[in-house]
């Protein structure tokens, strides 16, 4: 009897190990098909993908929380659900 109950704990995590690697492949697949966009206004200073307005280049270079002239990559869909001290995310830059 102990050996069905071992064998039948052992099928239920190896069947939830399997379920957790196909959905972290899925997340990976998303990530690298570009499943990403612009989203302005959210990035803390230093910390935005690229361009930062004026005396800036590119990454890490914004020198204000949330300038909305920075940009930082996030998840398709999500920037206008990003909620800062400064208000919402926004797909476009912001004076």
């Amino acid at each position: 009897m102990k050996t069905l109950q071992t064998t039948l704990a052992a099928s239920a995590v190896f069947a939830l190990l399997g379920g957790a690697a196909m959905a972290d492949d899925h997340m990976s697949k998303d990530k690298m098909s570009g499943a990403t966009e612009k989203c302005y206004g959210v990035a803390k200073a230093g910390h935005n993908d690229c361009k930062a307005g004026a005396g800036t280049t590119c990454a890490g270079t914004s020198k204000v929380d949330y300038d909305g002239k920075a940009f930082k990559e996030v998840a398709k869909g999500a920037c206008v659900t990003i909620k800062t001290p400064k208000g919402m995310g926004s797909l476009t830059p912001k004076a």
